[in-house]
């Protein structure tokens, strides 16, 4: 398995017969093998979330299909005036909260199952090839010190726990989970939570704004000592990791 980190929340998991590429919105594509099938994963409308560019790929991959959380449905209005070729528009398929699919392509099949954000969109749980990934979208333990009520704290630490007991008695072979240096001493809530609550072999975090020092922050807390052996360090766009899973 080949994992590449792209930028932002943007990475590429790259196995036998497919290749998985989520929230993709600037940086550089790998490139990718024309005969694998390729599924494109959107979880939200956000714009460092979702970029239009990512319907081109139309053009170049024969076996290429869309998965985009509901709420960045278009109409065909908009389709057409933003130009997403032809090649794409039959293989464009929309999931929400809660929902499962199975996806097709060449050889190959994923299935999807969702997880409800605590901020917009999905977080996804995929099955491919004998392999669970998941990757949170913007799902995460989102409290800003000084700019909320109590009751808005309170409400979203019961939603992010909410759909962390959902994933409690998975078994995650990847996982990309948000690691957000603007929440101050709270950025790594939402990632230490996840860790003591999900079993996933490899974690990258992501969602840290090329803010690379807060690895560095993140590797030297005591608390984290328990799991950090599965949490990678990213230090550039396009870094590539290769993984026995």
């Amino acid at each position: 398995m080949k994992v590449t980190y792209i930028g932002h929340s943007g990475f590429s998991v790259e196995l036998s017969g497919c290749v998985l590429l989520f929230d993709y919105y600037q940086g550089k594509l790998p490139v990718f093998a024309p005969e694998k099938a390729l599924f494109v994963f959107v979880s939200h409308k956000h714009a460092d979330h979702f970029q239009h560019g990512i319907f081109a790929l139309a053009g170049e991959h024969p076996h290429v299909r869309y998965i985009l959380s509901k709420d960045t449905k278009m109409s065909e209005k908009y389709r057409q005036r933003i130009g997403i070729p032809e090649e794409a528009e039959g293989n464009i398929f929309y999931i929400g909260k809660n929902e499962r699919m199975t996806c097709q392509a060449a050889n190959a099949e994923v299935s999807v199952r969702t997880l409800e954000s605590t901020d917009e969109g999905v977080a996804f749980v995929v099955e491919a090839e004998g392999k669970r990934i998941y990757h949170a979208g913007d799902l995460n333990w989102w409290t800003w010190p000084g700019e909320e009520s109590e009751a808005e704290y309170r409400d979203m630490t019961r939603r992010f726990f909410d759909e962390m007991k959902k994933l409690e008695n998975e078994a995650l072979d990847l996982a990309f989970v948000p690691l957000d240096p603007r929440q101050g001493e709270r950025y790594d809530w939402g990632l230490d939570a996840f860790m003591r609550t999900v079993r996933a072999a490899v974690v990258f975090p992501m969602h840290f704004w090329e803010d690379y020092g807060v690895f560095d922050r993140f590797f030297s807390d005591p608390k984290t000592e328990p799991y950090r052996d599965r949490v990678r360090r990213i230090r550039r766009p396009g870094e590539v990791f290769e993984l026995v899973l």
